[in-house]
């Protein structure tokens, strides 16, 4: 979907976007671990960043995972996402059993709906089939914005054995919770991107650069505690090696854009007006649900949204407010999306027309 350049540029727009955040976060886990007492505070380590990183959340917003567990059994977590998607997209969904944490819940369901909602009767573009690898997480990360609504949330929320809704106070706090440390949990994301473009286009196999330290380079320019000089963990990006994401884990942060977008369409009508918000609902249901490969994914997009996607919606969600204001309302459409010939199209073009070409020579010549 994206060129090399474009997503070169979304890339280094958010690594400047939550640089300053991650080391205002390393320096608050330093401070925290210091104040607890802890050895490894005078010698803060990259291994001790999730575990502090749990430990601050706790202590500041007083959140405990074992507590929301009792608000979420999958009986009312289920109920309450077949409810939206009811209102949403007009559709009416069984339960069956199962269990999963509830945003990878509606995140799964979201490839569910575009399967199941494809409108294209050609198999090898229908559903989530040969969509752009940089548009295929939009309609499932799309659906994990509503986990953090609050009529969504507060009507599935309920005590597995008082009934009890979820307190309003623990409400706010998961609200106040959701941006803790993203800069230290989303920098890492987009290192790896980083890599992973560097390797897939600018490596020169037996040059001078091994690819580990390509790999050191990039770490030197998205990491706040220095990395190891003997740090091999690129061994371990099992996505860009057999994983299917090879020059395309970028992907991940590009469907973030176009999901934030896309939600905020329903922010801009207001998420408590249920008249536009099932309008619109519908709207994306009959666009981004319905057309799978058959079209390309930014004309898809332009189809629900109006107009091309911006990246100011994701920056506002994820607490860079001031950034944003500052560096993306001046070009509102950040991502000037001038996309290349999509060579996967062509492809499957090509494969539709000779399956068609070769059925039809059969049928004259009798070949079974």
């Amino acid at each position: 979907m994206a060129t090399l350049d474009q997503a070169q540029k979304l890339l280094q727009t958010l690594r400047n976007a939550y640089w300053d955040l991650a080391v205002t976060d390393v320096q608050d886990l330093k401070d925290f671990c210091k104040h607890q007492g802890a050895p490894e505070a005078n010698d803060f380590n990259h291994w001790d960043i999730m575990f502090w990183t749990e430990r601050l959340r706790e202590s500041k917003y007083e959140l405990y995972e074992e507590q929301l567990r009792e608000y979420f059994s999958l009986p009312m977590v289920l109920d309450g996402l077949f409810e939206l998607a009811n209102k949403l997209f007009g559709i009416h969904v069984k339960a069956a059993d199962g269990s999963t944490p509830v945003k990878t819940l509606f995140h799964e369901f979201g490839h569910v709906l575009q399967h199941t909602l494809t409108t294209q009767d050609e198999g090898l573009v229908a559903g989530m089939k040969g969509i752009e690898m940089d548009a295929i997480e939009l309609p499932s990360q799309f659906m994990e914005n509503w986990c953090y609504h609050r009529k969504t949330l507060m009507g599935m929320a309920k005590h597995y054995e008082t009934g009890e809704s979820l307190p309003k106070a623990i409400y706010k706090k998961l609200l106040a919770a959701r941006n803790f440390c993203s800069g230290t949990r989303t920098l890492p994301q987009i290192e790896d991107a980083i890599v992973d473009l560097e390797l897939h286009s600018k490596y020169i196999p037996d040059g001078s650069e091994s690819i580990f330290y390509v790999h050191k380079r990039v770490c030197e320019r998205t990491r706040v505690l220095p990395p190891f000089p003997d740090d091999k963990s690129l061994c371990g990006f099992q996505h860009i090696f057999n994983g299917g994401y090879e020059a395309g884990y970028y992907g991940y942060q590009w469907s973030k854009v176009l999901s934030a977008d896309a939600f905020s369409a329903f922010e801009d009508v207001g998420l408590e007006n249920e008249k536009e918000v099932q309008r619109l609902g519908r709207r994306f249901r009959e666009t981004v649900l319905a057309l799978g490969g058959g079209k390309h994914p930014l004309e898809i997009f332009i189809d629900f949204r109006g107009r091309e996607p911006s990246m100011e919606p994701l920056l506002r969600h994820n607490g860079l407010l001031h950034y944003a204001n500052h560096s993306v309302q001046s070009n509102p459409h950040t991502i000037n999306c001038t996309y290349a010939i999509s060579w996967r199209l062509v492809y499957i073009s090509l494969m539709i027309l000779f399956t068609y070409a070769t059925s039809y020579l059969c049928s004259i010549w009798g070949v079974m």
